[in-house]
């Protein structure tokens, strides 16, 4: 049996590795901008990187189909919609937020580096082994089982859908006179 050989940098094994990593950078870099940022025009730029490097793994994984969708409907419609929020909502006056608990902080990030840890010792620990091409991914078999398989699905994602622009359109008109 022989030693299995990591891949050369600039191989197409080790090609792919190097994007998916620099793709993985750039959903934690949109996830730390948005999760950190004080204005919410910068929040939302977080949100969109983050979305972003989130269809490159849809890609990734060998599915443009997908990763068209989440650039068309997170990116483009869900992103442009908090913007309109963003512009249309009454400024408010600053009020300096401040943790409840001094212990909060370095509670919250023990408990993440703990998850951080488990789900690192656990993907260390797995035996990775490449799966067999089941789907070829495209746009006429997605659409296939979507409205065969996955159809109540699909239709309790749209009741949900309705109820959450119902809901938004309630709560816009109570705060207007």
């Amino acid at each position: 049996m022989s030693p299995v050989q990591s891949p050369d940098l600039f191989s197409a094994d080790g090609m792919a590795g190097l994007i998916f990593l620099i793709m993985i950078g750039v959903t934690l870099a949109g996830g730390f901008i948005a999760a950190t940022a004080e204005r919410l025009l910068r929040a939302l730029a977080g949100i969109v990187i983050c979305f972003t490097g989130v269809a490159g793994f849809y890609y990734f994984l060998n599915s443009p189909f997908m990763a068209m969708m989440q650039i068309l409907i997170y990116v483009g419609a869900i992103c442009v919609t908090i913007s309109f929020a963003i512009m249309l909502a009454a400024p408010e006056e600053k009020q300096k937020v401040g943790s409840a608990n001094l212990l909060s902080g370095p509670i919250g990030f023990m408990v993440a580096a703990l998850v951080f840890g488990s789900m690192t010792a656990l993907a260390l620990r797995t035996e990775w082994k490449p799966l067999a091409k089941t789907a070829s991914g495209s746009v006429r078999e997605i659409g296939i089982h979507l409205l065969t398989t996955y159809s109540m699905v699909f239709e309790l994602i749209s009741i949900v859908l309705l109820i959450a622009i119902i809901g938004a359109i309630v709560i816009a008109r109570g705060g207007r006179t």
